[in-house]
């Protein structure tokens, strides 16, 4: 059965992100400028230093994300959102988007198909498996996504992007999410960011 990986970057305090998300600041207010903002510059500023751990999140297969990643739409589907990433998002395979409102698969260039669950995380999981096969699955996030699939045990592997600053306010991963047993099985600190894998243990091991 394909493993299943989240994926995130958190402050210190574990915050995903800061509050008043926008469409110019899809990841909220977080004391820096621009769309990457403080929490994601590590991504964006960092040449090669961190980028094996940026090529790595595109590796998966499949990847699952919650509409608050896909974009700002809200309600039903009133406008022509295609994502973040413009039309040859970095995915290049199936990427399944958890929404209430229906709407049609939405194919992209270089193999990237966004496809709209409106039933569940368990149900997205499913279609991602059988898209996958024995390739990994990378629920990318938000925190809100990845904190229904830690709390459900649906979780093998957490990997973390750890950036050295608090927030105090704003989306907090793990919130909601019963008490975890983990063992860490990578670490390695860059000059903005620390990143860390950790495999999450369950009774059914």
């Amino acid at each position: 059965m394909s493993r299943v990986i989240a994926n995130q970057t958190i402050t210190l305090d574990g915050y995903a992100a800061g509050i008043n998300q926008t469409e110019e600041h899809p990841f909220g207010e977080d004391g820096g400028d621009g769309w990457g903002n403080r929490l994601h510059a590590w991504m964006f500023d960092q040449g090669e230093e961190n980028r094996a751990a940026v090529d790595q999140m595109a590796e998966p297969r499949v990847h699952i994300m919650g509409r608050n990643m896909f974009g700002p739409v809200r309600g039903e589907w009133d406008r022509d959102w295609k994502g973040w990433w413009g039309d040859n998002p970095p995915f290049h395979g199936p990427v399944v988007v958890l929404t209430h409102h229906r709407r049609d698969s939405q194919p992209m260039e270089g193999g990237t198909t966004f496809h709209f669950v409106t039933d569940g995380i368990k149900s997205a999981l499913t279609q991602a498996r059988e898209a996958a096969g024995d390739g990994e699955i990378s629920i990318q996030g938000g925190a809100v996504t990845i904190n229904q699939y830690l709390a459900a045990g649906l979780v093998d592997e957490l990997r973390l992007h750890i950036v050295p600053f608090t927030l105090g306010v704003g989306t907090r991963l793990f919130d909601g999410v019963p008490a975890l047993s983990l063992e860490q099985i990578y670490a390695r600190a860059a000059s903005t960011v620390t990143h860390v894998s950790y495999r999450v243990l369950r009774e059914d091991r």
